[in-house]
């Protein structure tokens, strides 16, 4: 599935190892993630234009999407640019990110910014495999968490438990009442029952009070657990059969395909006779790529804190749009006759590192990650 990529102007010169396309999804990528965490209510523009700073002005790029989103956003335009540093700050390559103006962002880029660190996280996460991102930032803890006898509660004790000992604490799920024998089917354990001390957040009920059975039945195991798990904990779960379209539109889809696509691409580089193997000298110019991955310890955490699987789901899919926009601009095999060349193997290391990642969070979700869709 290739993703469209914005037009970028011809005459824009690189600054230094960021691109210029690559600035642009970055900033994309950040206004995704302000409207997927609800600081921002305006529509995702298909693309971002940067342009090269003019002479006087700050930075070496400058973008205007915060006017754009101001409008339909009802803030000041440099509130909005204001939410977007802050998402923007930190990205490899960028040193500086400022506001100006009536609601500008500008950018300053490092030029001499040493690979080394992207190189090692590629190579961490495919050393660590699906336990990429498991910590300590619950260690020494002991949680007992309580659900009412009801679909969802169920399964976002049992997601948030799994994630909870991901960072290293122990603890138990327990149901109110007797469990419900589907459960199982939907990867539910409860351990015991009675009321503990520390009970779980509670979540709305699903919709018209259906059942695991009724859920299995009409939308299988992964479908009903990401469409109990991707909303927030206070909104509603919608259940309905978008979840089961196969296409870029449905969420669950995008993630899954992802993640089969950089496994796709790793058995075909080994039909060509080369593996994964990133290299420091063919550094990947795919900044939003490298931020996500980076993102993804943090991610882990903070869903375990706050108890929080949407987090993860919501993570989950930025990895996905950012992997596929990097395979578009930048092609993992090689085309024709063309030879592999260390590019091509750093390219395919970072593929094979997003599909690990895309693995391991759908692992935590309790939903399975085919090699083939």
């Amino acid at each position: 599935m290739a993703k469209p990529v914005g037009e970028v102007p011809p005459f824009l010169p690189y600054a230094g190892p960021v691109t210029p396309a690559d600035l642009s999804r970055t900033v994309l990528h950040a206004v995704r993630r302000a409207v997927d965490e609800d600081a921002l209510r305006a529509p995702v523009p298909g693309s971002v234009r940067v342009e090269r700073t003019r002479p006087g002005g700050s930075g070496d790029y400058a973008c205007a999407v915060a006017l754009q989103l101001a409008g339909p956003a009802a803030l000041p335009a440099r509130d909005v640019a204001a939410l977007l540093r802050d998402r923007v700050a930190g990205t490899p390559g960028v040193v500086r990110v400022e506001v100006t103006g009536p609601g500008f962002l500008n950018f300053t880029l490092d030029t001499s910014a040493d690979d080394a660190s992207r190189s090692a996280r590629v190579c961490q996460v495919l050393e660590q495999g699906l336990r990429y991102g498991w910590g300590a930032e619950c260690a020494g803890q002991v949680h007992q968490l309580h659900h009412r006898r009801e679909v969802r509660a169920a399964v976002v004790a049992g997601t948030v438990m799994k994630l909870l000992r991901a960072q290293g604490a122990l603890g138990r799920t327990t149901c109110e009442e007797a469990s419900d024998p589907d459960w199982a089917r939907l990867g539910v354990t409860v351990d015991a029952h009675g009321r503990p001390p520390v009970p779980l957040v509670q979540t709305r009920p699903v919709p018209a009070g259906a059942t695991a059975g009724e859920l299995l039945e009409r939308l299988g195991a992964d479908a009903t657990r990401w469409g109990l798990l991707r909303p927030a904990g206070h909104d509603r779960a919608h259940l309905g059969d978008a979840l089961l379209v196969q296409g870029e539109a449905n969420p669950l889809f995008l993630v899954r395909y992802a993640h089969a696509r950089a496994r796709a691409l790793g058995r075909e580089a080994r039909r060509l006779g080369f593996t994964a193997a990133y290299d420091r000298s063919a550094d990947v110019p795919a900044p939003a790529l490298h931020a996500v991955l980076a993102d993804h310890p943090g991610v882990l955490a903070s869903a375990a804190r706050h108890q929080a699987p949407d987090r993860l789901a919501r993570h989950l899919e930025t990895v996905a749009h950012a992997f596929f926009d990097f395979h578009d601009a930048c092609p993992p095999l090689p085309a024709g006759d063309e030879k592999p060349s260390a590019a091509h193997r750093s390219r395919l290391a970072l593929a094979e590192a997003a599909g690990t990642v895309l693995a391991g969070g759908l692992s935590l979700l309790g939903i399975s990650a085919p090699e083939h869709l």
